[in-house]
């Protein structure tokens, strides 16, 4: 009878061992799939800018040719002049009984001398204003909350301040949302800071337009620059900013 007694004990003890063991399994399958989810997070990676569009593949941009605007000439108007022919009045006192009177009126054979025009507007050539690139101008502009820093410094400075921005702004989940396949994408940005330090003349490149939507509502959301200058004169600069990130 004892025996028949142990025997139950000891199973039970056994199929505990057993679960606690599957239980701990368990736990650290949990764990991991956690932590697996939590690294996978898409984030957008800035790679190290370079400032022109060299690859011919990605010349995405068209020329721009700059036509010279021609003024119109304005010629003068000559003057018309008016001969007055002053003549003795002809009375006629009844039309009817009167044979009809032909009047000759004197001519003039003085030849009429009309003087050349002296304000001739000549043609004007507007000056074609240049763009600068970010790697060749003399002063960087500078982002806000690099203020008072060497030039340097200040490149180091912008450029971390625009891989930041783009690492917060950036929502690089919308690349799994319209159906890319996994790998690695990138979207090649180009803008011009104007001379009064805003962005202008944004041009992208992306494998998809919601995705050049998404980066043209980040780029307009950089605030605004303390201007680049040549020969210490405001000068519009242009940048290119290419976006990497990764699809699983």
């Amino acid at each position: 009878m004892e025996t028949q007694k142990k025997k139950p004990r000891k199973q039970l003890e056994k199929f505990s061992a057993i679960f606690m063991q599957l239980g701990l399994v368990l736990t650290l399958f949990v764990v991991f799939v956690t932590l697996e989810y939590e690294t996978e997070k898409d984030m957008a990676v800035v790679s190290e800018p370079y400032y022109e569009f060299t690859d011919p593949i990605f010349t995405f941009q068209k020329e721009i040719i700059v036509k010279k605007q021609q003024k119109q000439v304005v010629k003068p108007q000559q003057k018309q002049i008016v001969k007055r022919v002053i003549s003795k009045p002809v009375v006629v006192k009844n039309i009817s009984d009167t044979p009809e009177t032909v009047i000759d009126l004197p001519v003039e054979n003085t030849p009429v001398v009309v003087s050349k025009p002296t304000n001739v507007i000549s043609k004007v050539d507007e000056p074609v204003e240049k763009t600068m690139s970010i790697n060749s101008v003399q002063n960087t502009p500078v982002f806000k909350g690099c203020e008072g820093l060497s030039e340097e410094e200040n490149r180091i400075c912008f450029e971390r301040k625009i891989q930041r921005h783009i690492q917060r702004y950036f929502n690089a989940e919308i690349a799994q949302d319209v159906g890319l396949s996994s790998g690695k994408y990138k979207i090649f940005t180009q803008f011009v800071i104007d001379k009064s330090g805003k962005i202008s003349d944004v041009k992208i490149r992306a494998p998809h337009k919601k995705l050049e939507k998404e980066t043209n509502k980040v780029v307009n959301k950089i605030p605004q620059f303390t201007p680049g200058k040549q020969n210490n004169k405001p000068v519009k600069v242009k940048y290119t900013l290419p976006i990497t990130f990764k699809v699983e």
